[in-house]
């Protein structure tokens, strides 16, 4: 095969590829403006009337403002954790260490459906209603282990080498961690924060099992579709879109500045 040849069939590949992922996802904006009461072919024209419809519902906007609340402290709390379960198993010698870090990890091969049953059986078990708590709980949870993995990873030997510096000239074990530690690890935080929200934002089934009546925004863009198609489903679906999106770009951006 000739050299144009190989790149006129990388080229179609490649837009095979892209296509078959965004497709899906461009059809969706696209038919959030379609200015008809059904989101289906063939297009009607533009209009805004169902992000302002979105807007201005009630239940869609608590349902917004509870994945946002939730995102931010489960996935806070996430970090948090994760950041310390790195530092102590990077610069301690710790009992079994191999197996804690295991331990930490093993939540990443389990379905997010049997750590929403676990989480649910342990709930009603201790007589707790359902709320938003145990959706921030059951997040920090999923997204606990791939901050710690993020993290650890990046505990090198010369971020040891300045933390023991700074305990020579009489640093506490507190300043080590605010002052040299976390300092040198902000874009590996940072990501790995980025990270967790973007999970917790768009995760649905640990949200379905554990809310009643204050629920997430995917599980009140299932109650939409459990009535039919709406325009406004495709409208808050690009919204959830653009929030995913803003936060990859995010993260990106921290990790080219880190390069």
């Amino acid at each position: 095969m000739s050299g144009a040849a190989r790149h006129a069939f990388g080229a179609l590949y490649a837009v095979l590829i892209y296509g078959f992922i965004f497709l899906p996802v461009i059809v969706l904006v696209l038919f959030s403006f379609q200015d008809g009461r059904l989101p289906v072919p063939p297009f009607q024209g533009f209009t805004a009337r169902w992000y302002q419809a979105v807007l201005t519902d009630r239940q869609l906007t608590e349902a917004l403002i509870n994945s946002a609340l939730v995102a931010l402290a489960s996935s806070a709390l996430a970090v948090l954790l994760g950041f310390l379960a790195a530092y102590g198993l990077a610069r301690h010698q710790l009992p079994a260490a191999a197996g804690q870090r295991l331990l930490l990890m093993a939540p990443l091969t389990v379905s997010y459906l049997i750590i929403g049953l676990g989480l649910l059986i342990v709930w009603n078990a201790l007589g707790w209603p359902k709320s938003l708590l145990a959706v921030g709980i059951g997040h920090v949870v999923i997204n606990l282990p791939l901050c710690f993995a993020i993290l650890y990873s990046q505990m090198g030997e010369h971020q040891a080498g300045l933390e023991r510096a700074a305990r020579d000239l009489g640093a506490s074990e507190i300043q080590v961690l605010l002052k040299i530690t976390a300092p040198v690890l902000w874009p590996a935080l940072f990501a790995s924060f980025f990270l967790a929200m973007t999970f917790s934002w768009d995760e649905f089934i640990i949200a379905f099992l554990l809310t009643r009546f204050e629920v997430t925004l995917p599980v009140e863009i299932w109650s939409l579709l459990r009535s039919g198609l709406d325009p406004k489903t495709n409208a808050v679906g690009s919204l959830v879109f653009l929030v995913s999106i803003g936060l990859a770009v995010l993260l990106e951006l921290v990790l080219l500045r880190r390069r």
